[in-house]
């Protein structure tokens, strides 16, 4: 991990040299530089679009945190308020080279603590692909539990794909 590390609201600034990161982190042969990528499941399209990130910091009920290194954006992660107290965690990642060195785990608090003070979250859900054991064990080392809830990948696959619902009280 960078010995000088920020992890903070991101700005419309920052999303230019975040987004190709969160592409790297999720997609194409640079994610497979890391353990946490959709390369082999996933092999067309992008991960996200800029428009999609901006749309995220103009809504009110979303939160988007990025960690900074020394020279710019190596890693983010989204809150999203779903109400009644409930919030969603997505677009965590990391840099596939720097993945494993402990930058997870302090987005992860980052967001924790981003919901309980932006929304009064007070339980924490995320969605994994089923098939991703090693990810969903990640995140149950973090206190996330598995629901035993399924919802359907949000891109139409063939063979499909279907998402583990993982919830943390917070």
């Amino acid at each position: 991990m960078p010995d000088k590390l920020t992890i903070r609201l991101a700005t419309r600034d920052d999303l230019p040299a975040l987004h190709p990161v969160i592409e790297r982190a999720y997609r194409g042969d640079a994610a497979r530089g890391g353990w946490t990528h959709e390369a082999d499941l996933i092999t067309e399209g992008s991960r996200t679009e800029l428009a999609t990130l901006e749309a995220i910091l103009a809504d009110p009920a979303q939160r988007l945190l990025v960690a900074l290194g020394e020279n710019g954006p190596i890693g983010c992660v989204q809150v999203t308020d779903k109400g009644d107290r409930l919030a969603y965690l997505g677009l965590l990642c990391v840099d596939p080279l720097l993945q494993a060195g402990g930058l997870g785990k302090r987005l992860v608090a980052a967001a924790e603590d981003c919901a309980r003070e932006a929304f009064g979250t007070v339980r924490m859900e995320m969605t994994v692909i089923d098939t991703r054991t090693e990810l969903i064990a990640y995140y149950v080392r973090r206190g996330y539990a598995n629901s035993g809830e399924k919802r359907d990948f949000v891109i139409p696959l063939d063979p499909p794909l279907f998402m583990d619902v993982l919830v943390k009280d917070l």
